[in-house]
């Protein structure tokens, strides 16, 4: 499984690189207006970092609008992939970007059949937002379940499963076991990964011996 960070903060993706631990990155509005930056350059300057995929939402409603933005974003780097959201205009949209050898990761994905017109349209990636799903009271990770079970089914989907809204460590570790090929944390919930009480006591006990035996290395 591949991790992506859920992130327009530079520096949480520098540093997250710098560990080789993301293969990729995906932004939205919310996060590049929680950066503050201009928006072109800011995906200009993690495509400098992350060698991998970098997702680059379109604002606009309307397919002319969604190719228009898409390949405008397209040209930033070699690495963008370009979000569209999953409504028609967006599915068509991401049909005639693929003829056009542009990748698109459709978003907000909340049932299985909407991943199966996604992979009909071609879509390079598929978000289904398993967190947004349990605020409403159903399990998002069934849907993850649900569209790894249909796209085994049908070889000819090159369509990746972008697990996305993952709000705590049980949700990655639902979607390594189903399969999912990519999950997108924020960097915190990437960090949390990191954490277990044994290793930190371990840690200390095996510290604190090393230094009963008056040794350097």
């Amino acid at each position: 499984m591949q991790f992506f960070v859920d992130t327009a903060n530079l520096d949480d993706i520098k540093s997250l690189q710098s560990m080789g631990l993301i293969d990729g990155v995906t932004t939205n509005p919310s996060l590049v207006l929680k950066s503050g930056k201009p928006f072109l350059k800011l995906i200009e300057d993690i495509c400098a970092v992350v060698p991998g995929p970098v997702s680059a939402e379109v604002t606009a409603a309307d397919t002319s609008g969604m190719l228009a933005e898409g390949r405008k974003l397209a040209g930033i780097a070699p690495n963008v992939i370009v979000k569209v959201p999953l409504t028609p205009a967006g599915l068509s949209a991401c049909r005639q970007l693929k003829e056009e050898n542009i990748l698109c990761n459709v978003t907000l994905c909340f049932t299985p059949m909407q991943a199966v017109l996604a992979a009909k349209a071609g879509a390079a990636y598929i978000s289904p937002f398993v967190g947004r799903l349990d605020d409403i009271g159903q399990d998002g990770t069934e849907l993850l379940r649900d569209i790894r079970d249909i796209y085994d089914q049908y070889p000819d989907f090159e369509t990746q499963i972008l697990a996305a809204s993952l709000r705590h460590p049980a949700h990655v570790l639902a979607a390594a076991k189903i399969g999912v090929d990519v999950a997108t944390c924020p960097p915190d919930i990437m960090r949390k990964l990191f954490d277990h009480p044994l290793t930190e006591k371990g840690l200390a006990a095996f510290q604190a011996d090393w230094e009963k035996t008056g040794q350097s290395i």
